[in-house]
């Protein structure tokens, strides 16, 4: 009773300090474990986050109903390492935005580098290091990356348009 009653708090004190710093979050979403956003990040509603951290200066879009494990990590910015002028890298950054679709399912310690998309339905095997884009209802792992199987994709739909009924 009493964890139940701690844990209803320090979800309230995180998802309260997570709407400080993004830039938007939508109703309905809770932030369970403690979470690192920037202002650059928009998250949809309904999502739940279990310990997920962003870092760089670009932008971040989570959709509806989206779930990520513990230790979940977006990076959307990368040392320049084509400098023309220095090894391994320059002083400068290159910076890619994310975008996370609706019903997306992160394992526990999922990187997800710059400028990948992740597509509606897809589930992300916990430990893998997302280096390109995943198409909607795939399921991938690895490191990196790559699909190695499908959610059914009629009960899938028919989930989902029960879900917005």
């Amino acid at each position: 009773m009493i964890k139940s009653v701690v844990h209803k708090v320090m979800t309230f004190v995180f998802t309260g300090i997570a709407r400080l710093r993004a830039g938007s979050i939508g109703s309905g979403s809770m932030v369970n474990y403690p979470c690192k956003f920037s202002k650059n990040t928009f998250i949809g509603n309904d999502s739940h986050f279990n310990g997920l951290e962003v870092y760089g200066s670009g932008k971040v879009s989570i959709g509806d109903h989206f779930h990520s494990g513990k230790r979940c990590v977006i990076m959307t910015s990368n040392h320049n390492y084509r400098s023309e002028v220095s090894l391994p890298y320059d002083s400068t950054w290159i910076t890619k935005d994310v975008v996370i679709e609706d019903n997306v399912w992160l394992g526990m310690g999922v990187t997800i580098l710059p400028g990948v998309s992740i597509g509606e339905g897809a589930i992300i095997q916990a430990g893998s290091v997302v280096v390109k884009d995943i198409p909607a209802c795939a399921i991938a792992g690895g490191h990196p990356a790559v699909v190695f199987s499908w959610r059914d994709k009629e009960l899938y739909r028919r989930l989902r348009e029960e879900q917005l009924a």
